[in-house]
């Protein structure tokens, strides 16, 4: 045996992260705590972070592959292919790896955070584009694959290592950081936790990142679910958990949960975190708040070198200390861009195509004749915020020219053209060949033409006549140099408001200072703090983008109307959307060249759904398609042309307009009856949805138990004239089960690829224990005996064969009430409750909402030879009157509240029943006022 243990690849990696952790001082430890660690020589350890983004490709890092958003990979429902691009994206990790680091600087990190596993509860979350799917098992499936293909098939050593996002309950962008998400156990453990715990229990996750939100009043970051949930789950004991950015010092500063940073720290490391993103580089901060956390006894050595030791662990699967055996290690840089990852990106982006309408069959378009392209996104490939730099870009414009040449394919952007006039000098805005703008242009021309483009919500960008948009530049002087809008805070939104006077004044939304015009140079700068203070501009109509995009389609055989979102604006990480409607500047586009030509297709390329409720009505044909990377142009026109048959599948539900939406903070699927699991109204596009350009015929379904599993099986045939792929997706759904459950819920799902006139049999095999729920009142999982339907189709609304089974599971037992305590958070039905923190570190009690009073249903409550009293677990968070009132057998008990001097100060107070009460009853609990319950026990 070596002196030095952890350097021989013969042992095992848990054995020598130990032998590592034990050549370690203390405060080289904590320093390995912080997302920069130091290097340490004398042990053969090179600086290290960790954090390297690639949720579609390697991003900010230059030029990288770029690959459809992860909603679009959701889209495609293939799991070898998100497995591939999960390959090729560690591939070019890789090679960014091996690129000499800056001096001082650590080699790119093999630590990846991606994938996002957040569900798409919501479709006005800023970050839907980030996700997968609206459903739990969808999302941990093509998380599975993606992670599979992140880390490689290497018995030892990993190509990265991944990381899921974010730990937990996270579908709210505004406010993230102070708002907290309600997650009643059944929501928890149906909704959420499988979307996490599929991957990790596949053995392919390194790391896990808790989200910036609040959970049950607990901040994530310091959740007891990361102890109780991840690290008890199949590979969870070792998994990373890194903080998201500024998450540790959010405990204090933003959410104020703690009342210094050490104590926040601390309680952090305590509940698991073990690697903190904090501060960027400047790691002294961090290790400076650790250490006096460890001084001041609020951390132990051990919790330090729990938290160390997985690190290393970590680093030494990646090959950190066998590059000679690591057989990734090397990987040249002819990978990146290669000619195989712009194929898979280009097969992935016509794989996430999704066919929503093609009524008459006007799709796909001949190959002959001429077609208008018009909308601002036709000639455009726009990134997201975690997209990498783009290695070339073809736009739907250039692939249609490529494929039917120039002189067939017209092009109309549809944006008016306008001119501003300054009131101060009475020039026009002009733009310089360099960009420079100055309101003191004579005449209209090139130069003074700006396009509007309308994004909604009041939200502008202004393009010069060469198509840079309007920027601030650092000192606040605006010109005409961006290319796109592409920074964290976007300095190309303006919001141009009419005033009184029929002039306009230009509101600079990135900073939300007004325009003015510097007096002699005639400049535009952001300097004006108020709207007062704002330059008034004349505006003079050039051109109309509608009445152009009108006359391109009239004259046009077939029409494509492409519209959709920039993932920078309204609706992105920090800011979710308002409603679902496209910006009415795209809209009107639409309408005038739907009505100058009735062979319109629209194609929506877009981070998100929109309500397109009349375009379902009006236009033909309509598409969807995330933003598909590089080669999104390339693969929209290979459908459009009919080169590739659709098979994309929506991986969420498109709601109608005025639909009944929850709030963004309602996370209760179950009592808000929301996703396509509890959705009891139609929509306009439901979960799974997709059209193909030949048909599929579904033979009988048959289904039988199997021992610990069910198994179906079908036969699908393509009946039409060519080949295509057809998503064959199974649902359940258990009607007899004694409390509300999915009307719908997907379990199983096969994409496969069938030639005209050919048949398959597909089968399905799923667990027994699938078919259950979360039983709250035992906290456990349950099987409910009963009829369970199975049914087989091409969405969760176009159900064609289906099969009924009998479940055995145990007969539903009476909720313990006499002498066990009755947990308030574990309720069946609640309105106007919040569910919040018992203490700091542990338990979850309820209390009213801000509307109160607050309600909560306890269904069949056993207090077997009869209950006489009650004694419940309080505390009062304010002066005033609190009452819980319990409504049971009848009769009202009251229970007053006394002071407890706080919410987390915990007190008794009990009453006797208005009357004994024996038997199994429904409990019904009001809350009135400022007070939180724990829980209740009734006694005898």
């Amino acid at each position: 045996m070596p002196d030095a243990p952890y350097r021989d690849a013969r042992l095992p990696a848990r054995r020598r992260a130990e032998d590592l952790l034990s050549r370690l001082g203390t405060d080289e430890k904590i320093a390995l705590l912080h997302q920069h660690a130091p290097a340490l020589p004398r042990l053969g350890l090179a600086a290290h972070t960790t954090g390297t983004e690639a949720l579609h490709g390697v991003s900010w890092l230059g030029p990288a592959t770029s690959y459809p958003q992860a909603v679009g990979l959701g889209a495609t429902w293939d799991r070898a292919l998100v497995r591939r691009v999960g390959e090729a994206v560690s591939t070019e990790v890789r090679a960014f790896h091996e690129r000499p680091a800056a001096p001082g600087r650590a080699p790119i990190g093999l630590n990846v955070w991606a994938p996002v596993v957040n569900p798409l509860r919501h479709p006005l979350w800023g970050r839907n584009e980030e996700g997968y799917a609206e459903d739990p098992l969808l999302t941990a499936e093509l998380a599975t694959a993606y992670t599979h293909g992140l880390r490689g098939d290497h018995p030892v050593y990993w190509r990265t290592a991944p990381t899921l996002k974010h730990f937990l309950g996270y579908n709210n962008e505004d406010d993230r950081t102070s708002t907290s998400s309600d997650l009643r156990p059944r929501v928890l453990h149906e909704y959420e936790l499988p979307c996490y715990r599929g991957p990790v229990e596949a053995g392919a996750v390194a790391a896990v990142m808790p989200s910036y939100n609040v959970v049950n009043g607990r901040p994530a970051h310091v959740s007891p679910y990361i102890k109780d949930e991840l690290r008890r789950w199949k590979h969870g004991a070792d998994l990373v958990v890194c903080s998201d950015a500024e998450a540790p010092s959010n405990l204090v500063a933003a959410q104020r949960y703690f009342d210094d940073h050490a104590e926040g720290h601390g309680a952090a490391l305590r509940a698991g975190v073990d690697s903190f993103t904090d501060h960027g580089t400047d790691s002294p901060v961090t290790v400076a708040r650790l250490t006096d956390a460890l001084e001041r006894g609020l951390v132990t050595e051990a919790e330090i070198d729990a938290a160390v030791l997985r690190q290393l662990l970590m680093r030494i699967n990646t090959g950190e200390l066998d590059p000679e055996l690591d057989p990734y290690a090397g990987t040249g840089q002819d990978v990146v861009g290669c000619e195989a990852h712009r194929d898979l990106a280009r097969q992935a982006a016509r794989q996430a195509v999704v066919l929503l309408r093609n009524a008459g069959g006007l799709l796909p378009l001949p190959a002959a004749g001429t077609v208008a392209v018009l909308g601002p996104l036709g000639d455009d490939v726009l990134r997201d915020w975690y997209s990498g730099s783009l290695l070339h870009r073809t736009t739907l414009l250039d692939a249609l020219r490529e494929r039917l040449g120039a002189d067939h394919v017209t092009y109309a952007d549809g944006l008016d053209r306008i001119a501003l006039r300054s009131t101060s000098t009475g020039g026009y805005l002009t733009a310089g060949p360099d960009g420079s703008l100055a309101a003191t242009g004579h005449q209209v021309g090139p130069a003074e033409s700006f396009a509007v483009q309308d994004w909604g919500h009041g939200v502008s960008t202004l393009q010069a006549h060469d198509g840079r948009y309007l920027t601030k530049d650092g000192y606040g002087v605006l010109a005409a140099t961006a290319e796109h809008p592409d920074e964290w805070v976007v300095q190309e939104t303006f919001r141009l408001e009419r005033g009184e006077d029929g002039r306009v004044r230009i509101q600079h939304l990135g900073t939300g200072h007004w325009v003015a015009v510097a007096a002699g140079s005639g400049a535009l700068t952001t300097y004006a703090s108020a709207r007062a203070q704002a330059e008034p501009f004349a505006v003079r109509t050039v051109s109309a983008g509608a009445e152009q995009a009108a006359r391109l389609a009239a004259g046009a055989d077939a029409v494509v109307v492409v519209v959709g979102n920039d993932p920078h604006i309204n609706g992105r990480e920090t800011e979710d959307r308002i409603d679902l409607h496209l910006p009415p500047q795209q809209e009107e586009i639409l309408r005038a060249a739907r009505a100058a030509n009735p062979r319109t297709v629209l194609a929506v390329v877009s981070s998100y759904p929109y309500a397109v409720d009349w375009a379902d009505a009006e236009v033909p044909a309509v598409l969807w398609t995330a933003h598909g990377g590089q080669e999104g142009g390339r693969a929209l026109a290979d459908v459009l042309l009919g080169d590739h048959s659709p098979a994309g599948r929506l991986p969420q539900t498109w709601y109608r307009a005025g639909q009944r939406l929850p709030g963004l903070l309602d996370y209760d699927i179950i009592t808000a009856r929301t996703t396509y699991l509890y959705l009891d109204d139609e929509p306009l596009y439901p979960f799974g949805h997709g059209l193909s350009y030949t048909e599929f015929r579904y033979g009988p379904l048959s289904a039988r138990i199997d021992g610990e599993h069910a198994t179906a099986s079908l036969t699908v045939a393509n009946t039409g004239t060519r080949a295509g792929a057809e998503v064959v997706q199974l649902y359940t759904h258990t009607p007899d089960a004694p409390v509300a459950t999915p009307l719908r819920r997907l379990q199983g799902f096969e994409r496969i690829e069938l030639a005209a006139g050919e048949e398959r049999e597909v089968s399905f095999r799923v667990p027994l224990a699938a078919l259950g729920r979360y039983d709250a009142a035992h906290g456990r999982w349950t099987v409910d005996p009963g009829r369970c339907t199975l049914a087989a189709g091409a969405s969760s609304a176009d159900l064609r064969s289906t099969a009924e089974l009998t479940l055995d599971g145990p007969a539903p037992q009476p909720r313990p009430g006499l002498g066990t305590p009755l947990a308030a958070r574990d309720f069946d039905e609640a309105t106007g409750v919040r569910i919040v923190d018992r203490t700091r570190e542990s338990g979850e009690a309820v209390e009213a909402g801000a509307d109160g009073p607050g309600r909560l249903a306890f269904h069949g409550v056993d207090l077997g030879g009869g209950a006489t009293a009650a004694v419940l677990g309080v505390s009062r968070t304010a002066p005033g009157p609190a009452v819980v009132e319990l409504h049971l057998g009848g009769a009202v008990t009251r229970v007053e509240v006394p002071s407890t001097g706080g919410r987390y100060a915990w007190t008794t107070a009990g009453a006797e029943l208005a009357a004994p009460v024996k038997g199994v009853h429904d409990v019904h609990v009001v809350l009135r006022g400022a007070v939180r319950l724990d829980g209740i026990t009734f006694t005898g």
